[in-house]
């Protein structure tokens, strides 16, 4: 395995992404950090977007947890309202594009694996149905209950002009999301922690849809894939878990080893030994591919 932001391990991400005729393009909180998106990383980087949830005593998981949608909406609901309207006004670091560029001229096409909930794929131009959102979006809403008439829909424009208390992060009762069928309080159609009440219906349709990509792949004879996992942390691990996952069920398709698949783990932090298939580049996500753009013109 290469390692750190060494020339070898620039140099064989390249060799993947050049001899790859498939991509799957796999992206954690990291990968919206260089288009000034918090990554939440640990109480403190937390703390530092949401200082008034700070003096309040409250972590990430305590905020994102369903069970304060009861306990305290126009908080709860102030902190998800403060987070999608940053997420419509940021706009995708140039990196996106970079990652576009690669996937369009692969064969057998591409697809992307993301546990952010914040949009910015679909808004750099990738292909909605290509798109896997594990953890959900924040630009679809559900019932809190939910009930049996509701099903998922837009956010819309309705949030956007929401003022939030920065000084207390929270907003007026008022203006608090409601469920179209029931009349019950909203909320966003995220995957959050100790969350029973999430409807999957959009990701299970994405899963299925990412699934069926992948056996066309797998059955091409002369298939090459390469993985760019991006600023996928190991705190919650779906998306390295999934990486892991592809690489594993790809290059042992037949029921014995070949390699058809390379995967390329890009994080300043958390990279460890995973064996021959793997090259890791300890560099910040913009940067990793800055650099491996230069190699690739």
């Amino acid at each position: 395995m290469a390692s750190r932001c060494s020339s070898a391990a620039l140099q064989a991400a390249v060799d993947a992404i050049g001899r790859a005729n498939a991509m799957l393009i796999a992206a954690g909180a990291g990968m919206g950090v260089d288009s000034g998106l918090p990554d939440f990383r640990g109480p403190q980087g937390f703390w530092r977007a949401y200082p008034a949830l700070e003096r309040l005593g409250l972590r990430f998981q305590d905020t994102s947890n369903p069970r304060l949608f009861h306990e305290d909406p126009e908080l709860v609901w102030g902190f998800f309202i403060h987070r999608y309207q940053l997420y419509r006004k940021t706009r995708p670091h140039a990196g996106f594009q970079m990652l576009k560029e690669w996937a369009d001229r692969k064969t057998q096409g591409a697809f992307v694996f993301t546990s952010n909930v914040d949009g910015q794929f679909q808004e750099a131009g990738f292909d909605p149905m290509a798109i896997v959102e594990c953890h959900g979006s924040l630009f679809h809403l559900q019932c809190t209950l939910p009930c049996s008439q509701s099903s998922i829909w837009p956010a819309g424009d309705a949030l956007n002009d929401v003022v939030v208390d920065s000084k207390t992060m929270r907003v007026s009762e008022d203006v608090l999301p409601r469920c179209p069928s029931c009349q019950r309080l909203a909320r966003p159609n995220v995957l959050m922690f100790g969350d029973h009440a999430w409807r999957s219906d959009i990701v299970d349709a994405q899963v299925s849809r990412f699934y069926k990509w992948q056996r066309s792949c797998r059955d091409d004879p002369d298939l090459q894939m390469v993985i760019l996992e991006i600023g996928a942390g190991t705190a919650v691990p779906t998306v390295r878990l999934e990486c892991d996952a592809v690489l594993s069920r790809t290059n042992y398709s037949s029921g014995h080893y070949q390699r058809r698949c390379h995967l390329i783990r890009i994080n300043p932090n958390d990279n460890r030994d995973t064996g021959r298939d793997v090259t890791c580049i300890e560099l910040p996500c913009f940067e990793a591919l800055q650099q491996i753009q230069a190699l690739l013109s």
